[in-house]
């Protein structure tokens, strides 16, 4: 009997398009009096860059995430749709 194997970069990619459309829906949403909850949104963080200077080489590290109710939303439900496929 064969097994049905899930690779993990699938469900990679279902997590990371369900955030990216979810955060435009909720973005989207924030116009309609009625959606405004979808719109709410926590940014976390590396507010300032981190800065290492080499003297001949300059690197700055930042990272910002900005997640909103509909791209969790949206991530859940592309959990759902991988376990179902």
């Amino acid at each position: 009997m064969a097994t049905k194997d899930k690779n993990v970069w699938v469900l990679l990619v279902f997590i990371l398009s369900g955030l990216v459309i979810g955060g435009l829906l909720g973005k989207l949403a924030s116009s309609v009096p009625w959606l405004w909850w979808l719109s709410f949104e926590q940014e976390f963080g590396l507010d300032t860059p981190l800065v290492l200077d080499l003297n001949i080489l300059k690197l700055t590290f930042a990272l910002v995430f900005k997640i909103n109710v509909a791209s969790i939303i949206g991530m859940l439900l592309a959990i759902f749709i991988y376990k179902k496929v």
